[in-house]
C-alpha cells in the first residue's frame, strides 16, 4: 500500500512526466513530423511515398499511422487495465509500454526516408508505448494523492514534463544548429541522435518513478477470467451510466473534447508545414515558447480549479482552444 500525499512518493511519479514528455514534445510535435516530412520528401521526389506498393502522400500516411496507435490501444487497454487491477501488475505494464516506446524512438535514428515502413512501424511503436504507459501512469494518481491534492499534483506532473521536455528539446536544437560542432555530417544526422536521446531519457528517467510506485501485494494468477475483467467492468459501467444522464452527458462531451484537442495536439505540425508553409526552425521555437508557457499554465489552471472549481477551469480553457481553432 502506498502512502498518499508523502512528498517523495509524489515528486517520483510526477518524475515520469519528466521522462515521457520528451516523447510527446519531440518526436510527436516539433522534430520527427518535420524529419519524417523533409526526409519521405527528399527520397522519393515529392510528397507521394511508396508505402508496402502503395502510392500514399506522406502527411496522410503519418496520421493514419498515429491514428491507428490509438485504435491499439483503445482496443488493448481495457483487457490490460483489468490484468493489472486483479493481477497486481500495474507497475509491470507501465514499465512494458515504456521500455516499448523507448526503444522505438531509439530505433527512429535508422530512419532515414527511404525505408518508410520501417519508420512507420517505429513511430506506431512508440505512440502505443506512450498512450500504453500513461494509462497506467495515470492509474496511480488516486494511490499517491488523497481527493483534495489530484489537482495540485496532477498539474506538478504536467509542469516537470513541460520542463524536462523543454530542456531536451533546447538539446537537440544546439545539435542540430551545430551539427559540425559535435562532429555529425549533417543536421539530419544530428536530428536522428536527437532521437537516441529521446529514448536514453524516457527509460532512464523513468526509473526513479519505477522505484518508488509500487504493485500491490495481493496478486492474483492470470486466468482467461481476468483477461475479461477490463471488459466485463466496462460493461458493468455503461449500464449504470445509461441510467444517468448528466454522467452519460459528460463521458459524450469527453470524447468530442478530446478527439479535437489531440487532433490538433497530433497534426498542428503537418498543418504548420503544409497550410502556412512554416519553416522547421520558426516551428521548433515557437513550440518551445508554447511550452514554456505551459508550465505557467499548468499551475495556473490548477489553482483556477481550486479557486472557482473544474468545471469553470474546464470550461475556461475550452473556450479559448475553441476560439484558436476557429482562427486557425
Amino acid at each position: 500500500m502506498l502512502e498518499k500525499n508523502n512528498k517523495k512518493l509524489i515528486n517520483a511519479w510526477a518524475s515520469f512526466d519528466w521522462a515521457n514528455s520528451v516523447y510527446n514534445l519531440i518526436v510527436t510535435t516539433a522534430i520527427f513530423p518535420i524529419y519524417y516530412l523533409g526526409t519521405t520528401q527528399e527520397a522519393f521526389g515529392g510528397e507521394m511515398v511508396e508505402f508496402f506498393g502503395i502510392s500514399i502522400k506522406n502527411s496522410v500516411l503519418y496520421s493514419y499511422a498515429i491514428s491507428i496507435s490509438f485504435m491499439v490501444i483503445v482496443f488493448i487497454s481495457p483487457v490490460l487495465s483489468g490484468i493489472a487491477d486483479y493481477g497486481g501488475l500495474k507497475k509491470r505494464f507501465m514499465q512494458f509500454f515504456t521500455y516499448l516506446g523507448s526503444m522505438a524512438c531509439i530505433g527512429l535514428y535508422f530512419f532515414t526516408g527511404e525505408n518508410v515502413e520501417y519508420g512507420i512501424a517505429c513511430s506506431i511503436t512508440a505512440s502505443i508505448g506512450f498512450a500504453g504507459s500513461l494509462v497506467f501512469y495515470n492509474g496511480f494518481l488516486p494511490e499517491v494523492a488523497s481527493k483534495e491534492k489530484m489537482d495540485s499534483v496532477s498539474a506538478r506532473g504536467f509542469a516537470m514534463g513541460y520542463i524536462g521536455s523543454v530542456i531536451l528539446l533546447i538539446i537537440n536544437l544546439v545539435l542540430y544548429k551545430k551539427y559540425e560542432v559535435f562532429g555529425f555530417e549533417n543536421g539530419s544526422s544530428a536530428t536522428r541522435f536527437g532521437f537516441i536521446l529521446v529514448g536514453v531519457w524516457w527509460l532512464g528517467f523513468s526509473q526513479i518513478a519505477f522505484y518508488y510506485l509500487k504493485d500491490s501485494h495481493s496478486r492474483k494468477a492470470i486466468t482467461m477470467k481476468i483477461l475479461g475483467n477490463g471488459t466485463r467492468e466496462l460493461k458493468k459501467v455503461w449500464e449504470v451510466v445509461k441510467d444517468r444522464s448528466v454522467m452519460k452527458q459528460f463521458l459524450y462531451s469527453f470524447f468530442l473534447f478530446s478527439m479535437g484537442v489531440q487532433t490538433v495536439m497530433l497534426l498542428a505540425p503537418l498543418f504548420a508545414d503544409k497550410e502556412i508553409g512554416m519553416g522547421a526552425d520558426e516551428m521548433i521555437y515557437i513550440v518551445l515558447i508554447l511550452q514554456i508557457l505551459a508550465i505557467g499554465g499548468a499551475y495556473f489552471f490548477a489553482w483556477l480549479s481550486k479557486l472557482k472549481g473544474n468545471g469553470f477551469a474546464i470550461s475556461t480553457s475550452l473556450l479559448i482552444w475553441t476560439f484558436i481553432c476557429i482562427s486557425g
